[in-house]
């Protein structure tokens, strides 16, 4: 009977990260109905707005680089305006992403 305890508590646990899962997009879709409500759209128009709204990310949800990515980022752009190859790039690269 305990063996069968820790399997069940699993499934419960991943049953209920499914819910959490829905709500974002439930969310996300009573916030595109009621805009579309706003707007009086109807029909065709309803279809697209209602498609892109649903499709469009949240600028909160873009992803944002930490720190060493900027880093990295900034040092890639700067060994590709040097035209640095080989070498001369790894050690240009290594000496940028340790200042």
């Amino acid at each position: 009977m305990k063996l069968l305890r820790v399997p069940l508590l699993l499934i419960g646990l991943l049953m209920c990260s499914q819910g959490f899962a829905d709500t974002a997009q439930q969310q996300k879709m009573t916030t595109c109905n009621a805009d579309a409500k706003t707007q009086a759209l109807s029909g065709d128009a309803r279809k697209a707005f209602m498609s892109n709204c649903l499709k469009a990310t949240p600028a909160a949800a873009e992803k944002k680089l930490t720190p060493q990515q900027e880093k990295m980022k900034t040092c890639n752009a700067d060994a590709k305006t040097q035209a640095l190859a080989g070498d001369a790039r790894k050690a240009f690269m290594s000496t940028c992403l340790k200042k």
